[in-house]
């Protein structure tokens, strides 16, 4: 592994600092990967497999949806932003986005609170299910910045397994609420601190991987310690869209400037409670009705299950309704693998779509 930290990726470097080093090292098939993380002779973080470019296809669904919900994102941004100060008054803010689907919100976040003249720093972060959260990362940050302004940002939550990582792993870090704030633009199974919405929608940032990620990978374990890695995707250049992206909803704010926004506020607890309760019965529903023991197995919500589609070996994919547009993408990858997508409607609870990993070991 380099000792090389990676820096902002293909964003500007004002925009966010990567505090990953970057690591050359070989790819390994998706299947081959699957069968080593099934039968535990690896993790998952100790692999990384090539990310293709985006097909036309893909590309095209990723346009609908940036034509759909350009918008709305743009909106909720604004609402985490004015919560976030609202929260926090009188502080500077420390964006720590978990790398990879928390950056693009991280980026925004970070040029909304500067637009409201807050002082605001933003780091991108490696969280690793079962492993826990960069430590040397977050000494680097501490060190430097303290706790008091820290917030956690990640896209989304599916099951709610990384922000319960984030938990388990600041227990070690002294000055840290012992509900951590984390917020994320949709929240259906009520884990995050704030969030914009419990709704399950079609984020369009959650539709590409690399190419609206500052052109890194996954994020890599360090067998010999020291910060986690990741890849350059250098051969995905041509198809970046990172910086597209946040100028894309940058203008798009501009349609909704004059609109009165209510703030996002933290979740109380008995809002957590309930959406938590039936989030947890719809994966304890499937894992019955197929028998599964390990429910990470089980992919919740639009881009949870999209991105196992694409990204692991599927086995099952469900969603609430086959004509609801923003599960376009999910279908159509599953026609494209010869995957039969089942329509299961309430089924689903407050997801619109679920995918179940193949058991290979």
């Amino acid at each position: 592994m380099n000792n090389l930290i990676l820096g902002s990726g293909s964003y500007a470097a004002e925009d966010v600092l990567f505090l990953l080093n970057q690591v050359d090292t070989d790819f390994i098939d998706v299947s081959e990967k699957e069968a080593l993380i099934q039968s535990g002779k690896k993790h998952y973080s100790e692999m990384v497999s090539i990310e293709n470019a985006p097909s036309e296809a893909h590309v095209l669904l990723y346009n609908m949806s940036m034509a759909l919900y350009a918008e709305r994102m743009a909106i909720d941004v604004r609402r985490l932003a004015f919560g976030i100060t609202s929260s926090l008054p009188k502080k500077d803010i420390v964006l720590i986005s978990l790398v990879r689907a928390g950056i693009p919100l991280g980026v925004l976040l970070k040029r909304e609170l500067q637009s409201l003249n807050i002082t605001c720093f933003h780091y991108g972060v490696s969280i690793i299910r079962d492993r826990g959260i960069d430590v040397e990362a977050m000494k680097m940050i501490i060190n430097k910045h303290g706790t008091d302004g820290v917030i956690f940002v990640d896209g989304w939550t599916g099951k709610g397994a990384i922000s319960d990582e984030i938990k388990r792993s600041l227990v070690q870090f002294e000055g840290f609420p012992e509900e951590p704030r984390l917020v994320v633009l949709a929240d259906p199974c009520g884990k995050a601190w704030m969030a914009a919405s419990a709704e399950d929608w079609l984020i369009p940032c959650g539709i590409l991987g690399a190419t609206v990620s500052g052109l890194i990978s996954r994020t890599i374990w360090p067998a010999q310690g020291g910060l986690h890695g990741s890849v350059v995707y250098q051969h995905l250049v041509e198809h970046d869209e990172s910086r597209n992206f946040i100028d894309a909803i940058i203008a798009a704010k501009e349609k909704s400037k004059n609109r009165t926004l209510f703030a996002a506020s933290p979740w109380l607890p008995g809002q957590k409670e309930s959406l938590s309760k039936k989030a947890l019965d719809v994966i304890d529903h499937f894992a019955k009705k197929f028998s599964i023991d390990n429910i990470n197995r089980i992919k919740p919500g639009i881009a949870e299950a999209t991105r196992a589609v694409m990204r692991r070996v599927p086995e099952k994919v469900f969603v609430r309704s086959k004509k609801d547009k923003d599960v376009a993408l999910l279908i159509m990858l599953t026609e494209k693998s010869g995957l039969e997508v089942n329509e299961v409607g309430t089924e689903l609870g407050p997801y619109r779509a679920l995918t179940i990993i193949k058991r290979v070991s």
